[in-house]
């Protein structure tokens, strides 16, 4: 599997990677769902083993996801072996009432950065970003302070931010224009395409990017209907809701006919969409199976320069709108 750089770090991750956020399983802050539904732990760490024998070797998670279990997981697996990268998350945490906060405080990320070392077994995080990071954590400094120290203790290798669904220009801009960090973690995808004026910049100042959610909850591997819907302790639940499914479905006619023009799956289709942007470092599709880790690593391809273009077009014509809903249902 191709092998691209992280920015201007030592990182060499695999085109694809492995999004960790599903294998966490069912967590729920009270009535909330935090995770994608169940799972089953064995399930999932054999979708980690045969994703490791494919090429993955980049697996994303965050000490949110199964508020620690997959972590858990990744650690059990894999251990200290260095021949995987492992990027994780901090800055989410539930309360005692079951409410979630956003915790940026220097004390909570070097106590949380030692906690996800023991759940991974491992010494050193590659890659450890701030999760969801708004401005003004940013721009209060703690947060900063305290992934610089980690660097320099060697707990950490790298450091980035994992940025806004919808807004992720802001912290993004505060970054470059310091030169602050490794890497963004970003969506990207035919659906989301708010992201993709910020790869040009990032990538030209020194930044890995991390193309998240390419399947959008599943939409772009052509999995669901008009009828679809999910249980209540499913995060798509809050997310696909049946307006969306309708008019993301009809733009998407439009869409698949390239799958078939390149003779791929619906899948490596989107997944290819995001992998041909030349800024982008690794692309994280949620893996949740063993055949969902091989569906995931082949057939993807370079989508030509009139390809990327009409996919660009279709989402300002039709997914546009579509992204807008999405943001208002919160």
């Amino acid at each position: 599997m191709e092998t691209r750089r992280f920015g201007k770090s030592d990182l060499s991750p695999n085109v694809i990677g492995f999004g960790a956020w599903a294998i966490g399983g069912p967590a729920m802050a009270g009535a909330v769902p935090l995770g994608w539904g169940n799972a089953d732990d064995a399930v999932s760490m054999r979708a980690l083993q045969r994703a490791r024998e494919l090429g993955i070797n980049f697996f994303d998670t965050a000490d949110f996801y199964g508020l620690g279990h997959s972590e858990e997981l990744i650690g059990s697996v894999f251990g200290n072996r260095d021949d995987v990268l492992i990027a994780t998350k901090v800055g989410h945490r539930l309360q005692p009432d079951q409410s979630v906060v956003l915790d940026f405080s220097k004390e909570h990320i070097l106590a949380a950065c030692e906690q996800s070392l023991q759940r991974l077994r491992r010494g050193t995080i590659d890659h450890y970003q701030l999760h969801s990071v708004k401005l003004s954590h940013l721009e209060q400094g703690e947060c900063l302070e305290a992934m610089e120290r980690l660097r320099s203790s060697g707990k950490i290798r790298s450091w980035g931010v994992s940025l806004n669904t919808f807004r992720p220009e802001i912290e993004a801009a505060y970054l470059i224009e310091r030169g602050l960090g490794d890497g963004f973690q970003l969506v990207l995808n035919a659906i989301n395409q708010r992201a993709a004026p910020l790869l040009e910049k990032a990538a030209a100042h020194g930044y890995g990017i991390i193309a998240r959610m390419p399947l959008q909850f599943g939409l772009l591997a052509g999995k669901f209907s008009r009828e679809t819907r999910f249980p209540a302790d499913d995060h798509r639940s809050l997310r696909l809701k049946p307006e969306v499914l309708s008019r993301a479905l009809d733009g998407l006619e439009e869409l698949w006919p390239l799958a078939d023009r390149y003779r791929v799956s619906r899948t490596s289709l989107s997944l290819s969409f995001a992998a041909s942007f030349r800024e982008v470092s690794t692309v994280i599709p949620g893996i949740r199976t063993p055949e969902q880790a091989e569906a995931d690593t082949g057939g993807i391809v370079q989508l030509s320069a009139g390809d990327m273009a009409f996919i660009r077009d279709l989402y300002r014509r039709r997914f546009s709108a579509v992204v807008d809903l999405m943001q208002q249902a919160g």
